[in-house]
């Protein structure tokens, strides 16, 4: 048996989320489906993030097991001939059969993007969550600033969570101005539940002005979701990739390879 890894690209807008549910329709779902058909084999894949409804993704990872002879990055050609045009599949390599996705250090990078006009854009609609109040990107970063590092981020999370901790570390959290377009980059070892949209919720809600940037300190220290901003809508959300360290010390450790 061997277990092979997929990065996962998908527009999330006709999904009710990446996790398998009753009688809906999920990215889980799909490959499943598809994956069972090519293999000739029953397969239920394993993913790295259960992302929400309408959220997107450029680089969600799963893994799936398999008797099949294909060679692992065949399955990216495969896969893609089958799959419906907004999922697609990026890249498939074969990892050590005890690798888990959800159970192995890694670092994942989030962006939230805004489109900062006065009227909405039908064709960004789907992608981002226009708001035409004047947002301040310098204080959202000001704001942004305080969250990086190690901190418990209850007070970023959705209510009802079941999670071991609270606590998780961010790396990166910025924010960038392309003309009327606004990003919010993160960049962090973990997520709670609705985390990375409850803080651009939070970092909007500085960039219009309603508190100054060194609100967001205090928020950290309540530890309570309701000091917090509101949750943003999930069209603007993209989970842009899945980094895992020991992947790539496998990778490093095994030296040139040489086909038979």
């Amino acid at each position: 048996m061997r277990r092979i890894m997929l990065t996962v690209a998908y527009d999330g807008t006709g999904y009710h989320g990446w996790q398998r549910q009753p009688d809906k329709n999920s990215i889980e779902d799909i490959l499943d489906q598809c994956l069972t058909d090519l293999t000739k084999e029953p397969v239920r894949v394993i993913g790295a993030s259960r992302t929400d409804a309408g959220v997107h993704a450029l680089g969600n990872v799963a893994v799936f097991d398999t008797q099949a002879r294909m060679g692992a990055d065949k399955f990216t050609y495969a896969l893609n001939q089958r799959l419906p045009e907004d999922i697609r599949i990026r890249a498939s390599r074969e990892v050590p059969s005890d690798f888990h996705p959800r159970k192995t250090d890694s670092v994942k990078t989030y962006e939230y993007h805004i489109l900062n006009e006065a009227f909405p854009n039908p064709l960004e609609r789907l992608y981002s969550h226009f708001c035409y109040v004047p947002l301040d990107e310098s204080r959202m970063q000001r704001a942004a600033q305080y969250l990086a590092g190690e901190h418990d981020f209850q007070s970023f999370c959705s209510a009802g969570a079941q999670v071991e901790s609270t606590v998780r570390i961010i790396y990166e959290c910025s924010v960038r101005r392309e003309g009327t377009k606004l990003t919010i980059r993160i960049q962090g070892n973990g997520f709670l539940y609705n985390m990375v949209r409850i803080i651009a919720g939070t970092l909007m809600e500085v960039g219009r002005g309603k508190y100054p940037p060194e609100t967001v300190r205090d928020i950290l220290e309540a530890k309570d979701r309701r000091t917090a901003g509101p949750t943003a809508p999930a069209r603007g959300l993209v989970l842009v990739s899945y980094e895992f360290p020991v992947l790539k010390e496998c990778a490093a450790g095994a030296g040139p390879r040489r086909d038979m």
